[in-house]
């Protein structure tokens, strides 16, 4: 195919065809799948859920995760979506805090909570013009940046076959992520064209031979898997309990902030500008309203992948077609657990291989928003206090085991969240209390005209 043929993959609304968005869409599903898979696995087993339950999460995960990328690029009465090429799916983000609901007080009270922290987001979303100025670029450049290395021992872990597995850090793991690796460099930036846009897929493909040739691929799920089965409303039901919810809102306010950091990530790396109140409005009431509507089938929150923001801006595909056919394939999984089943035998090694660079283009679109305002003590001082924060909470095991449980939970389990909530403080103390308090002092010794006052 001719390059010049693909320039339609570079505009939102343009005609494309399928051949067009196949490698695209599937390179947005490999990097993903494991993400939406895993935390509904993690939370299944936290709360002893029985097979047939894990299976219904998991279905639910998938559905849901296809349907709010759907709400995102298609949004539903102009209100509750952005327009924007960005990938939807069950977040790892809310994971620590569900893993903690879940045990002690019921998969029931996660879907309870969650109902009604939607409703907050939806809220949020609403007045987003009234508080955007809480999300200049210095502090929406933070959040993205640590997202970026949030997502970086993810990707090694991965790449040494995932934490947990008997052979983490093989080998044989390593040799099948490094070469993965070595293929997706090699056509991202040696080659052109349909190539060098699939180069994800192509090195997902790669490896996924070379895993299948050494033994690593196991395909016991899928010979076990149904070949339908339907997900059913209010099946584990809501609880209300006052803990559980006030923590999940926390968390739901701090994802808000992070739906706003990759948003702008995803605008600013594909698409040379920053996004507008109405597109971050309607990105937040979009996954509010999948959240609330997906308490009620049993559907862990979902979020922005940071992942697939990557891929976007790296590629800078923002065709809303290539999404679509992404969460068609999530949608097939979903009531198809065979589907789902067969994506689930790509090994961690050759995920993590495929996407470590990715990752690196999420930081570096960071660095890049950062750079947009200039680098006063002030700025720098947001930017470096907010990063040793929370990444160095997060990094210091057991250094907030003082404080009540919760505590660990909101603020120990990820670095964005307290890089987020410093960033937002600092904003707020250095660019806009502290003029404040400095254009206060000048006032009393100027007079309207800019004389020096006489009594001073």
């Amino acid at each position: 195919m001719a390059e010049n043929n693909l320039g339609n993959l570079f505009h939102y609304d343009k005609k494309v065809t399928l051949s067009e968005v196949a490698p695209l869409g599937l390179q947005h599903v490999m990097a993903a799948f494991v993400g939406i898979l895993t935390p509904g696995i993690m939370i299944a087993k936290v709360c002893n859920l029985s097979a047939e339950d894990t299976t219904l999460v998991i279905q639910t995960a998938l559905i849901f995760s296809g349907l709010a990328t759907l709400l995102q690029i298609f949004p539903l009465f102009r209100k509750f979506g952005a327009r924007l090429p960005m990938m939807m799916g069950a977040s790892f983000a809310f994971v620590p805090i569900l893993l903690s609901i879940g045990a002690d007080f019921g998969i029931a009270a996660i879907f309870g909570s969650q109902l009604v922290g939607s409703i907050m987001v939806i809220f949020i979303g609403l007045m987003i013009k009234k508080i955007r100025i809480l999300f200049p670029p210095i502090v929406t450049g933070t959040v993205i940046l640590s997202i970026g290395f949030s997502l970086f021992p993810t990707a090694i872990k991965y790449m040494a076959g995932g934490a947990g597995n008997p052979d983490f850090g093989s080998l044989k793991n390593w040799s099948v992520a490094l070469i993965t690796f070595a293929v997706v460099f090699c056509f991202n930036y040696f080659s052109r064209g349909i190539l060098q846009l699939s180069s994800i897929l192509i090195g997902v493909v790669a490896g996924y031979i070379l895993s299948f040739i050494l033994g690593m691929v196991n395909f016991e799920p899928v010979r076990e898997a149904a070949f339908i089965q339907m997900i059913r409303p209010m099946h584990f039901g809501f609880d209300f309990q006052i803990v559980p919810i006030m923590t999940l809102l926390i968390m739901f306010m701090v994802d808000a902030v992070q739906t706003i950091g990759k948003f702008t990530a995803t605008t600013v790396g594909a698409m040379d500008r920053e996004p507008s109140d109405s597109e971050l409005s309607g990105a937040i009431m979009g996954s509010g309203l999948a959240n609330f509507i997906g308490s009620f089938f049993g559907a862990i929150p979902v979020g922005t992948f940071g992942q697939n923001v990557g891929l976007v801006i790296s590629t800078k595909a923002i065709n809303k077609f290539i999404l679509a056919f992404a969460s068609a394939i999530l949608l097939v999984a979903g009531f198809i657990p065979k589907v789902a089943s067969l994506l689930t035998t790509i090994p961690f090694a050759v995920i993590g291989g495929a996407t470590i660079s990715v990752f690196a283009t999420i930081a570096m679109t960071g660095l890049k928003t950062i750079i947009q305002e200039e680098l006063t003590p002030e700025n720098s001082g947001i930017v470096g206090i907010s990063l040793a924060f929370g990444i160095g909470v997060v990094l210091s095991k057991n250094c907030l085991a003082g404080f009540p449980g919760w505590v660990t939970t909101i603020f120990g389990s990820s670095e964005v969240i307290l890089t987020t909530i410093m960033a937002i403080i600092l904003n707020l103390l250095l660019n806009h209390l502290k003029k404040h308090l400095k254009e206060g002092r000048k006032s009393r010794f100027y007079n309207s005209k800019g004389e020096k006052s006489m009594g001073t």
